[in-house]
This record gives C-alpha cells, structure tokens and sequence, in this order.
C-alpha cells in the first residue's frame, strides 16, 4: 500500500460518520440498492461422510476453539451452516474506522469470544450470539505497527502484521489465549457477576520478554535502536504446553504448571501465519520450510523433521511475505498440506509427516492450481477426509485494493489424495471470486462458504457470502451481505456457529447471516 490510501480512509472517515455504539449497523455504501440481493436456491443439506479431526483435549470443542476451528487446522464444522433459507443479515459496528473482529470462538454458552482490531489498540470482546451486542471487552495495548503505520503514514505495515492477539485460541476451560504486543501470553477468563452484567479477567500473564527483543516502536519510544519480534501466534500442544512463535523466526513453550519457558530460533526465516497440532507433533511452516517439532522434556522445542518447498522469487500480491501463505493442514492418513510460492503457478503441497519416512517418500503430490502468473493464497486449505480445497486470493491487498467494482481473478479448487497415496487428483475447480477470506467447510451440510466479490461496471462494490457444493464446486446460492469497502473482510474468516449462523469479519467490524425459515 503507498500513500493513496490517505485519502482514501479519509473518504471512508467522511463517508461514514462519526461515533458507533453497541451492535449498530455497518453502514452501507451507496448502491447496495441497485444489486442483486439473493441468487440461486435454498440447498438441501447432504451431511459428508468422514472422520472429525481429533479432539484437542486442551482445546474447546471442535468448531469453537479458533480461526481454523480445530488444532488440524481442518477449517471445518461439524453443525450445519444457513442453507440460504431467507438468510437475513445482521452486523455490528466497532469503531469509526476500522474495528474488524477476525477470529471468532464460541464459549459452552454459544456467546462468541472474538478480538476485534482497532486504531487505538486490539480489543477482546464478549458478544452476544443472536444480536452482536459486545457483553464485555477487555482492551489488548496497541501494537507497533499502527503507531507506525499513524507516524509514517504508511498503512501498508497494520494490514500486513498478523501479531497482537489476532490469532488466538479458546481453551477447554472457556479462557482465551493469545500473545500481546508487549511479547506477554495471557490466558484470560470471563464471568457473570452478581449485577449479570460480564466481565474478563486475567488468569494468567506469563512474559516472554527475556526470549524475544521487545525494543518496539511505542508512542513513548518512536525510535527504537534495538529489534522487535512481534509474537504472531499461540496454541497448547496434547501435554498442554502452550507454543508461541514469532514473526522473527522463533519457536517456544510456555509449562503453564511451572511458568517455565523454553525457546529456539529458526535463523534467517519468518513465522507469519499460525501452526497446527496433533497428537504427534507441532507442524510450523516458516517462509522457508514445513517443520515438524515436539518438545524435549524440559520444554525446549525440538525439530522432528524439516521439508524445504518452492518460497518463489517475491511476495506477490495477494501474499504477507515471500513464502507459503498457509497454515498445515494435518488430514487424512497421517498427512500435511501446505501451498508454496512458486513464480508462475502456486503447488498444493502434501507430504506424509511421520518422523520414520524416508526422505525421498515424503513428498505425495504436488499439484499446480490457478492460472499462469496469477496464483496465490495467504489462507489455510480446507481439509476433509483425503480432499483438500484451497482459494486463490491473488491481487488483494487491503481494503484499497477492491474499491470502485474492482474484484480479483479468484478461483477456488479441490484436490484430492489417491486412495492409495501414490498422488493427488484435481476434483473440481470453481471461478468464485473470494478475495481474502478464510473459507469455511460444514460437513453438516456439505456446504463450502467463501465470502465473494465480483468486478462491477458501474463501480459497486457489493459483498456476498457464497455457499459452494463441497460435492461438485457448484454455486448454490449467495447473499448480499452490504457494500463498500467497509464490507471488506480484510483476512478475517467465515466462522459457522454452533446455531448454524454464519459469522464474518469485516473492516468495521462483524456481520451475521442466519436463515429465517
């Protein structure tokens, strides 16, 4: 992003008023009359055979634990989502400018726990299910990026930095874990008090500061001499140790039973996105190489195996940095999927992660998708069974990018792992046009959801939550979710309520879709 985006939050400022409140409505840009509202038909649901991934005993239950739903990474839900029944669409209003909730959780009540990113700092916040109204917040301290971002005029560093509690997850205890910007785990618990009014309160704090540079730019130090390695990301593994890694390269556990912390530094290499569990180990994809590690006993985390791919030549648009733009996928017999980077077509990646495969047995398939020239994705794959689903978000880079009925090439994909391992078959591909969302799968109803936008001559910019056929990679209905660039999802996930609603994160704040019959 350059500096033309001055202007244009300028105009989004002007456009759009001045103070919100509880659950107002995101307002619409103009013309959200003049398009499409409903097209297709209601589906029926066709539940997909298939084992869930396992159950993190650490973890909240499946479909409620974090931003890829589960500790796999599967981006899937076991309940179904709005089968497009008279959908009717609801949204909350966070901030003037800005306020995306991107990961949203549900607690044992099916109150979502959601942190939401604003201009003055990331907010933790307790929403009501049904009507979007935040039932308590608890505020996160700014991070780095927007106090540079505000002293540089140079936006491009918020909408590029994934650090600061926007990857978190949901504990089995209902308590949310994330990592601040001031390099601290916090572990914090919400309750009801006696008024019935609710509130957050921190269980845990642990510091990380003696592990990683926290020499970061403040609005009390705006010229740091010494490094900043934002923490990026956080989940426990099958013993309960919480990991951590950093945008810098550095992996480490927190014992929560002993405050013991342990770390150790991939040099030379960046941790963007967040990192997937199982039973057998942590896989972490730096923009490098795919590593498999467990930790020793004392907590020092420790490489099972490491499996370098194609990082490409540049960051292309549409990707954070030069490397795989997802997070593993753990799927189907003992498999890990990423995409890599390559110049002229991005490759679905899989490879059998047993820490006793040969070298040269480790590589299952790899799968070109998407045009020439025009391939990229900085979302997770979807996974279920032997398949994999992945969407092209090649061309999108901020909420800048799309203004004025401009879309991207889009397209999604299904790839499928041979019954017998011995490769991988494209199953379907899809012109779906999903700029930047997390797509999401519910294997209650067979149902892909992406979050669309096409290209519009007459310059609207209209944004619609699509429902795919998992089967087939056909469109079976779409709905208008608002317009403008404040309907922009900005890299915030779809997430599918226990309820069936479907839930997304966009640049002002939250929306909802639910069917009415």
């Amino acid at each position: 992003m350059d500096c033309a985006v001055i202007p244009a939050l300028a105009a989004l400022a002007a456009m759009y008023g001045v103070s919100p409140a509880q659950a107002e409505e995101i307002p619409k840009a103009p013309g959200h009359r003049l398009v499409s509202h409903y097209d297709g038909s209601p589906a029926a649901a066709a539940p997909l055979p298939g084992q869930a991934p396992p159950q993190h005993p650490y973890l909240a239950p499946n479909g409620r634990s974090g931003m890829h739903a589960d500790a796999a990474g599967s981006a899937t839900y076991p309940w179904s989502g709005p089968l497009g029944r008279a959908p009717e669409v609801t949204s909350a209003k966070t901030a003037l400018l800005g306020g995306e909730c991107a990961t949203a959780t549900f607690d044992a009540g099916g109150r979502l726990v959601t942190v939401c990113g604003t201009f003055t700092g990331f907010l933790v916040k307790l929403l009501d299910p049904a009507t979007l109204a935040t039932l308590a917040e608890y505020a996160l301290p700014q991070r780095s990026s927007t106090v540079e971002a505000i002293t540089s005029l140079d936006f491009s560093k918020i909408f590029k930095d994934t650090s600061g509690g926007a990857y978190f997850y949901l504990d089995d205890q209902d308590r949310a874990v994330l990592a601040d910007s001031r390099q601290h785990v916090l572990r914090l618990a919400h309750r009801q008090r006696p008024d019935g009014g609710w509130e957050f309160t921190v269980d845990d704090d642990w510091d990380l500061t003696a592990h990683v540079p926290h020499d970061c730019v403040t609005w009390t130090n705006l010229r740091p001499t010494g490094t900043c390695d934002p923490v990026t990301s956080v989940m426990p593994d099958w013993d309960g140790r919480i990991w951590w890694v950093t945008r810098q390269g550095r992996v480490g556990t927190v014992d929560p039973r002993t405050g013991s912390i342990r770390s150790v530094r991939l040099e030379g290499e960046e941790i963007q996105n967040s990192f997937s569990v199982a039973e057998d180990g942590v896989s972490i994809v730096s923009d490098h190489a795919l590593y498999s590690f467990r930790a020793a006993a004392d907590g020092t985390p420790q490489v099972q195996w490491r499996q370098t791919y194609d990082r490409g030549s540049a960051a292309k648009p549409g990707s954070v940095n030069q490397g795989s733009g997802t997070t593993p996928d753990l799927f189907g017999d003992g498999y890990v999927a990423i995409t890599d980077n390559a110049d002229d077509r991005m490759n679905v990646l899989v490879f059998r992660r047993g820490t006793d495969v040969p070298a040269d047995r480790r590589l299952v398939c790899i799968v070109p998708v998407f045009g020439h020239g025009a391939s990229t994705t900085d979302n997770s794959l979807i996974s279920w069974g032997n398949s994999l689903v992945v969407e092209n978000n090649y061309g999108y880079e901020n909420p800048t990018s799309l203004l004025l009925g401009r879309s991207v090439v889009g397209g999604a994909a299904r790839i499928d792992v041979r019954p017998d391992g011995s490769g991988c078959d494209t199953v379907w591909q899809s012109p779906v046009r999903s700029p930047s969302t997390v797509p999401k799968l519910s294997t209650g109803n067979g149902l892909l959801y992406f979050y669309e936008k096409e290209p519009h001559a007459w310059g609207i910019d209209a944004w619609y939550l699509t429902a795919v056929d998992f089967r087939t990679g056909e469109r079976r209905w779409r709905r208008l979710t608002g317009t403008g660039p404040l309907y922009d999802n900005n890299w915030a996930p779809i997430t599918l309520g226990p309820d069936g609603t479907a839930y997304v994160g966009v640049f002002n704040g939250i929306l909802a879709v639910r069917d009415t019959r």
